[in-house]
């Protein structure tokens, strides 16, 4: 995974909280980025990591979204930076999937183990991404992104920005998602929800 840049105040009088402010820095000088970077990589790594399903292609997905954010920031007109940010990596991670066909259903894909954890921790974590992933592979691709996307953390709105969607299709999308992922999961039906409530 790509270690957060180390920044030091010395070299970046901006706040680091002031990201409009570290922003526009960062479009004078490509050093003055470190903080951002700092900010998003765990969470677009992670992103990547869900929808490619490896390691070595999330931290190539991160490092290229990166690049291209840099290269790109000139151009960025302002706006939500992280909705930009996520909208760059659901592009990278798209074309990772198109250069890379066919693709492997996600349930296939091997959970690579790490050696500080015990082998019953892996066996346990590797099941329980499986579970998952074969669950999520279950969805239809449009409400399969939105979940994607909402476990990354990004909001409703942001959704819609990174996948060119209105607000109310990525909500309609979500709640479809949802339903579908609760019978998939043996869990309550919503009709039989509201029909308890």
């Amino acid at each position: 995974m790509p270690a957060p840049c180390e920044t030091s105040t010395s070299a970046n009088p901006v706040p680091p909280d002031d990201e409009a402010a570290q922003i526009a820095l960062a479009r004078e000088d490509r050093r003055a980025f470190a903080p951002l970077y700092a900010r998003y990589a765990v969470p677009v790594y992670r992103y990547c990591y869900r929808r490619l399903g490896s390691h070595e292609a999330a931290e190539d997905a991160t490092a290229q979204t990166f690049a291209l954010a840099i290269a790109a920031l000139p151009r960025f007109r302002g706006g939500p930076f992280r909705a930009w940010l996520f909208t760059i990596a659901h592009n990278v991670v798209v074309d990772a999937h198109r250069r890379r066909r066919p693709a492997l259903a996600l349930d296939s894909v091997a959970e690579p183990t790490d050696a500080a954890p015990s082998p019953e921790d892996h066996a346990l974590a590797a099941e329980e991404t499986r579970s998952v992933q074969a669950v999520l592979a279950r969805l239809p691709p449009d409400q399969r992104r939105v979940v994607e996307l909402r476990l990354a953390g990004l909001t409703g709105p942001e959704i819609a920005r990174v996948l060119g969607k209105r607000p109310g299709a990525v909500k309609s999308a979500q709640f479809r998602a949802y339903g579908r992922l609760r019978r998939l999961l043996g869990g309550p039906d919503h009709e039989e929800t509201r029909r308890a409530g």
